[in-house]
């Protein structure tokens, strides 16, 4: 049976969401956020993904995307979350995994409500996919997704987090190629973060 929302125009632009079963914190170790990195470039380079926007917190992914045609998003999501997962569960289970015995009991919990009987689940099903129909969703979630760090204290500024497309919106060098997106007049960066003028947002 499917779970959640749906994506209905698979070559639409998104927004979607990946989140971590019982909202575990994995990606507060480098190694776990570097194969998230790893997954993403791989899905750009041979899956059809083509990505605007992201950022990877302790817990989730956001991202603003679309598939190339022939590709279908939601193929490309699939494939990134059984990826990862796995060679998420692998490092987890080594040795040198501190929380190792309270990750392993989490995800295997989360199987019981998962039909397929996986030993484990590390990604939640549903993705959250909200398709962006107008340059004002696409603004409003992009400022949203890369001051999430802000938000969250870990960074007095989004281009200051690595693990986030706030860089390449800065003009530095970040971790994935994105394709930046035609913001317009609309929107300009003070100093070096993106500020969504308030005509915008209340459209």
């Amino acid at each position: 049976m499917p779970h959640g929302h749906q994506i209905k125009n698979q070559n639409a632009l998104h927004f979607v969401t990946l989140t971590t079963v019982g909202w575990i914190d994995v990606f507060t170790y480098k190694r776990y956020k570097d194969l998230i990195v790893d997954n993403l470039n791989f899905c750009i380079l041979n899956k059809g993904l083509e990505l605007y926007g992201w950022v990877l917190m302790s817990n989730h992914l956001h991202m603003i995307c679309r598939a190339k045609e022939p590709f279908k998003l939601s193929d490309i999501l699939r494939d990134l979350k059984s990826f990862s997962a796995k060679q998420i569960i692998a490092e987890i289970q080594k040795n040198t995994e501190s929380r190792r015995e309270w990750l392993i009991m989490v995800m295997k919990y989360h199987t019981k409500f998962n039909k397929r009987n996986d030993n484990f689940q590390f990604w939640q099903h549903d993705n959250h996919p909200v398709e962006l129909e107008s340059p004002s969703w696409i603004k409003q979630r992009l400022q949203y997704l890369h001051n999430n760090p802000v938000r969250a204290g870990i960074t007095l500024n989004p281009e200051d987090y690595l693990h986030s497309s706030a860089r390449n919106y800065a003009g530095m060098e970040g971790l994935i190629p994105v394709q930046i997106l035609d913001l317009g007049p609309d929107v300009v960066f003070i100093p070096s973060y993106v500020v969504v003028q308030a005509r915008c947002l209340s459209l």
